[in-house]
């Protein structure tokens, strides 16, 4: 077997998702000279291209948490961002609706736990609910104004441009097949069309549904340091046609998600969604078997739902550090102090509200290097 030409790289991120090009961008503007290595032949393959592309407001989160702090910083961050880099977006404003009244006691709980995050969100009676949204069947329901869409596409387009304005470099079809650390740095192999052994002083992990099976084959990262991870798939329908809504609505959460909610995109067009199945590996099909529980789930609080405009979209994947009975997960951003490795971060159980947060994200990841 012929020998694998051995390269050298300041500052390696594995993965072109939406948090790796942020993460590659803000070290490549601090002057590292930096690489991302992305499996996929495009940058923004995986689940980074299968979300309901929502600015979160940064509501649910409990106070203190990693999610709850870089959800609202990087909430700000990327308003301003798409502001100043003419990305398409909208501040749209969500509902969060209660359509039995037991469930006026979660939405209570829900806006206390908003507030201590710093988001302030109005609490409407049945009556407003029916001067705002008449078409909506509610006895309460939580105002969110923080709450906006964005082009996620042209969002890493931009982040892209910039990290190679500042001299970084995307390399595609270069998966990372295994890798080792010892004192004096990172070497991984790197498999694809032009194989090669990469020596790093530095790498960041932002391998997506990838990162734990990489850590887990990592030569030289304690075993405390290799989570496990859990899949919960989520599918989408669109609906086609004209609707009622111009805001975003969603049910009370529900456990591993938000509930079937109600989203759309800069063209207006809405699409619901996610719903939640536990699965065991990274598998995209759309059941079609589950629309029935979306229509049971809509019509809870819009009546008029037409179901034969109801069309399959497309599925995502949470990557989920806690399964069905594990409860709340934090995002685990796992530098030097967690593993003892220097010039290594993890980025483990990167889901929503990851997209809002990467900006955030990246800065962290960047105080740890």
């Amino acid at each position: 077997m012929a020998q694998l030409e051995k390269l050298q790289a300041d500052t390696v991120v594995i993965g072109a998702g939406v948090v790796g090009l942020a993460v590659a961008r803000a070290l490549a503007m601090q002057g590292r000279e930096v690489l991302v290595l992305e499996a996929g032949d495009h940058f923004g393959e995986g689940i980074s291209s299968r979300n309901s592309e929502v600015i979160h407001a940064g509501i649910y989160y409990p106070q203190g948490s990693l999610k709850a702090r870089l959800c609202v910083q990087g909430r700000d961050q990327l308003y301003e961002y798409c502001r100043r880099r003419h990305i398409g977006h909208r501040k749209t404003g969500k509902w969060i609706v209660a359509t039995h009244p037991e469930q006026v006691t979660e939405l209570e709980e829900i806006q206390v736990r908003a507030r201590l995050n710093g988001v302030a969100l109005e609490l409407n009676d049945a009556d407003a609910m029916k001067a705002c949204l008449p078409e909506v069947s509610a006895c309460a329901a939580l105002y969110s104004p923080e709450t906006g869409i964005i082009d996620s596409h042209g969002l890493m387009v931009a982040l892209l441009a910039d990290l190679e304005h500042a001299g970084g470099q995307l390399v595609k079809r270069a998966p990372v097949e295994a890798v080792w650390s010892d004192d004096g740095g990172h070497h991984l192999t790197v498999g694809g069309q032009l194989p090669c052994e990469l020596f790093a002083r530095q790498v960041v992990n932002a391998a997506g549904l990838g990162a734990v099976p990489l850590a887990r084959i990592w030569q030289g990262l304690p075993a405390s340091a290799r989570p496990e991870q859990w899949f919960a798939r989520g599918v989408y329908f669109s609906y086609s046609g004209r609707h009622p809504f111009r805001s975003l609505i969603y049910p009370v959460p529900e456990p591993g998600g938000l509930g079937v909610h109600l989203t759309l995109d800069l063209a207006g067009q809405a699409r619901f969604g996610p719903d939640v199945e536990w699965i065991t590996e990274e598998d995209y099909t759309i059941n079609l078997d589950r629309v029935g529980a979306f229509i049971d789930g809509i019509r809870q609080w819009w009546p008029e739902l037409d179901v034969d405009r109801l069309q399959p979209a497309y599925a995502g994947i949470r990557p989920k550090l806690a399964g069905p009975d594990g409860g709340f997960a934090d995002f685990r951003i796992d530098g030097p102090e967690a593993h003892g490795l220097p010039g290594l971060v993890n980025l483990f159980g990167i889901e929503s509200p990851g997209l809002t947060s990467c900006l955030a994200i990246a800065d962290h990841v960047a105080a740890r290097l």
